[in-house]
């Protein structure tokens, strides 16, 4: 009887492997998995840096695998989510994760003499087109994003969970034990990002029903307790990264840097939740 059952809920569509979004996945599965193992048969590194571009290899890797096993099973009509709107948020957090890995790892990790490291580098750029394909191809299609991400709010917000990621990755423990308002920083970046993560999932999801208030309401309100904490962390980080604390001269990407790059992300994700709670305002008071 249970054999029965799955074979009638497990049906194979071959047309999934010769439309262009299939062929865009199946390459793009491939490409990370040999950018993983090309990386990990070279050397180990206990850089935060080198560990985030095996995590976004492997991570994009086999999200990937598994949403072209749901799909070519149809398993993926079975799904109680919103898999458009799952696949393209994949897509697009999966462009800005291999962007990212491939600047950092071309400018880190690789040297002239070191062939590996630049197949691996190469490869990763490569990813980067395939990635920023399929989110053309999913946006050029009429009816393929019917729900959040069809929003100027939905597409920041994975931007926003994107560059709290490289802000968690540049993070140094002992940079910010010292100095309560750094403190305040990391708990403004852990904040948002979890909130802006719980958006995403209540949404693609579909259990925004279940909320006793207005969710665009809620999301405004949160919106712009982001933006002003975003502010606070924007003006408070510099002041306290480096005060008293100029660049080591035989610094070549150590944590210095690293702090630099905690401060332009925090601009970076300051502008976003602003432009993110202008348009939630403008959405929620202005829009009838």
């Amino acid at each position: 009887m249970s054999n029965v059952l799955l074979i009638t809920m497990v049906s194979v569509d071959f047309r999934l492997l010769t439309s262009p979004v299939g062929i865009v996945r199946i390459f793009e599965t491939a490409l990370t998995c040999i950018c993983f193992s090309l990386v990990a048969s070279v050397s180990h590194s206990i850089s935060s840096y080198w560990a985030w571009c095996m995590f976004t290899w492997c991570f994009c890797c086999f999200m990937t695998l598994f949403i072209l096993i749901l799909e070519f099973t149809n398993l993926s009509d079975k799904v109680p989510i919103s898999w458009d709107d799952f696949t393209t948020a994949f897509a697009m957090l999966a462009t800005l994760m291999v962007l990212a890995a491939s600047v950092i790892y071309s400018a880190i990790f690789t040297c002239p003499t070191c062939l590996q490291e630049i197949c691996a580098s190469v490869l990763s750029w490569i990813c980067l087109g395939l990635y920023a394909v399929e989110v053309w191809l999913a946006h050029r299609r009429p009816g393929e994003i019917s729900g959040f991400l069809s929003t100027f709010s939905g597409l920041l917000k994975i931007l926003e969970t994107f560059v709290a990621c490289i802000i968690f990755t540049s993070l140094n423990p002992s940079n910010y034990n010292i100095f309560p308002g750094l403190q305040w920083c990391i708990a403004v970046y852990s904040l948002c990002f979890l909130f802006a993560l719980l958006i995403i999932i209540l949404t693609v999801g579909r259990l925004l029903s279940s909320f006793p208030i207005p969710f665009d309401k809620l999301v405004t309100v949160y919106n712009i307790l982001a933006a002003v904490m975003y502010m606070s962390a924007l003006v408070i980080w510099p002041l306290y990264a480096f005060e008293k604390n100029p660049r080591p001269i035989d610094c070549h990407f150590c944590s210095w840097d690293k702090l630099v790059v905690v401060s332009f992300m925090t601009a970076i994700n300051a502008i976003a939740y602003t432009f993110d709670a202008v348009y939630s305002i403008k959405l929620a008071f202005f829009t009838h």
